[in-house]
């Protein structure tokens, strides 16, 4: 596979700088990602830069589900929940290594906004609308079904349960998979980039001025074509070039808690509305640990600087009261965290609850085209109609012709499997793989589950240890360093492997041998090493705030 890695940064911002390039994406978060892949493999020649690393921000801090749109049911949504149910099979056929199916409960109580026969027809139009397969299709639960199935359940006024299935991803992992993906198809891409300056004077193209976030040195990259995917920071690449217009972003911030599974044993995904407003939240199980979320309110700050409250965690905490009263969970018991900011498009006049949850591309008079809002599962249609867009006006600009869309049928990188029917064959197989090398059964299925067709490749770095670290942490480190552009130690732990979140205690043990080894191959000073051990320490302390 090609490399990626931040050792060619010069190399690469060089390249961009001699180009006068068909289209720079600004935003590397899976909206970014998505618009570069179709992109390049349309035949544009693409450059995407992030001011921080790839899926910093709303993207590696969702709620980690690949959504059919079940919600949009009640407000009749009809459209929207097709759409969402077509797009979730194809993020699944395309990369069945980020993306796995689980069934999710859907418990109704009596009073609550759930009944059987409302549940019960409301899934059944959700398999049509969303075309789910025969095997994934709902069915209903008594009540003693609902209790066995997950006996934590609140018993009184439990009246049965639907099941259906929902996709859960590793959002920041999707991401990044995508945009390798557009890098091995001929894209540039280069995180720590700051865009600071737009000049849209020349008729024939943009210059955009990018500032590198380690060196401050800057650079001056010309397109035909801009695109804004900033995400939560829309509105600040708007301003460098024009200004705003009645339509800006109102951002809803969404927290979610992490327990071990010793304290909080749930043995099936939950969906439920909460006591107080009603709203839906998740309680998800995942290797070992309990993650719940998520909440929604709206966000004053800078989008880099969300923090979660002491109500974000009472809120959480009363819902999970409320559903599994028995565990009496309080917040020393919340091993992790993490919070994340969601764009939402406002236009003057518009009340709170008319604020729209869908995507939108606009496009300034000076040609900044921006895309905002919307959702993980649809990034993919999101990109093809975004590129839709920028081709035809190529086409009549410089009468410039490009192939049409093909990422519905595209594998993202590790993906290449010729579906996801062939993932859990594929799995099999390659997990003697770890295990000839010396890694146990569960290590060698870990990463063959993560990286899919990518895996042959940890292995092989795994296999070259003679560090500190344990050979699954050294392969993964070492495919990061050269195939997923690391730049800075929380790049690994939060965005790479999830462990900040996931694992912390593990995260704790092996700091001090990953520094030791990012900081050989980089080649760091002593200054820069304990200012990224520093930086990683704010992170960890950032998800145990609340212990």
């Amino acid at each position: 596979m090609k490399e990626f890695s931040f050792k060619q940064r010069p190399q690469t911002m060089a390249t961009l700088q001699k180009e006068t390039l068909d289209v720079f994406i600004i935003g590397g978060g899976i909206t970014g990602a998505g618009i570069a892949l179709d992109a390049v493999t349309r035949g544009m020649s693409v450059g995407l830069v992030d001011m921080q690393d790839f899926a910093s921000g709303t993207s590696s801090r969702s709620t980690k589900l690949v959504h059919g749109g079940l919600r949009y049911l009640k407000q009749m949504r009809i459209k929207e929940v097709a759409e969402l149910g077509r797009e979730r099979a194809i993020v699944y056929a395309n990369g069945p290594h980020v993306t796995t199916p689980i069934w999710m409960l859907l418990p109704f109580y009596k009073g609550g906004s759930f009944g059987p026969l409302a549940t019960a027809f409301g899934l059944k139009v959700y398999d049509v609308l969303a075309g789910v397969k025969k095997s994934e299709r709902r069915f209903m639960l008594s009540k003693d079904m609902a209790l066995q199935q997950e006996p934590l359940l609140k018993k009184e006024d439990l009246v049965g349960a639907g099941m259906y299935v929902e996709y859960r991803t590793d959002d920041a992992r999707l991401t990044i998979e995508v945009l390798k993906a557009a890098v091995e198809h001929g894209a540039y891409a280069v995180n720590y980039m700051k865009v600071i300056k737009m000049d849209t004077q020349n008729l024939a193209f943009t210059k955009v001025t990018v500032e590198d976030q380690f060196t401050k040195e800057q650079y001056v990259i010309k397109a035909k074509k801009v695109i804004n995917a900033s995400g939560p920071w829309v509105d600040e690449v708007r301003k460098l070039e024009a200004g705003l217009t009645e339509k800006h972003l109102i951002l809803s911030k969404g927290v979610h808690v992490v327990f071990d599974q010793q304290d909080f044993p749930l043995q099936q995904a939950i969906y439920f509305d909460t006591q107080n407003d009603g709203r839906m939240i998740f309680a998800i199980p995942r290797d070992g640990k309990t993650y719940v979320g998520t909440t929604d309110t709206f966000y004053n700050g800078a989008p880099e600087e969300v923090k979660i409250t002491a109500n974000d965690k009472k809120y959480l905490l009363q819902a999970i009261h409320f559903m599994f009263p028995h565990l009496q969970l309080t917040e020393r018991q919340i091993e992790s965290c993490w919070a994340g900011v969601r764009p939402l498009i406002h236009e003057k006049g518009e009340n709170p609850s008319e604020i729209s949850r869908k995507d939108e591309v606009w496009q300034s008079e000076q040609g900044l085209i921006t895309i905002a809002g919307g959702k993980l599962t649809g990034y993919r249609k999101m990109a093809e109609k975004i590129v839709d867009l920028v081709s035809k006006q190529l086409s009549i600009e410089y009468h410039q012709t490009y192939s049409s869309c093909i990422t519905k049928k595209l594998p993202i990188s590790g993906g290449d499997l010729s579906g996801s029917a062939f993932f859990e064959q594929y799995v099999e197989r390659q997990i003697t793989s770890g295990v000839q090398i010396g890694l146990k059964l569960e290590q060698s299925e870990k990463i063959v589950r993560r990286y899919g067709t990518n895996s042959a490749q940890v292995f092989r770095f795994a296999e070259q240890n003679d560090t500190p670290l344990d050979a699954v942490t050294y392969g993964e480190l070492h495919y990061a360093m050269h195939y997923e552009a690391i730049a800075k130690p929380v790049d690994f732990f939060i965005r790479r492997t999830g462990a900040l979140l996931f694992t912390i205690h593990q995260v704790n043990d092996m700091k001090e041998a990953v520094l030791d080894e990012m900081a050989k191959s980089f080649h760091w000073t002593t200054l820069q090493k304990s200012d990224y051990r520093k930086e990683l320490q704010e992170a960890i302390d950032e998800v145990v705030s609340n212990n």
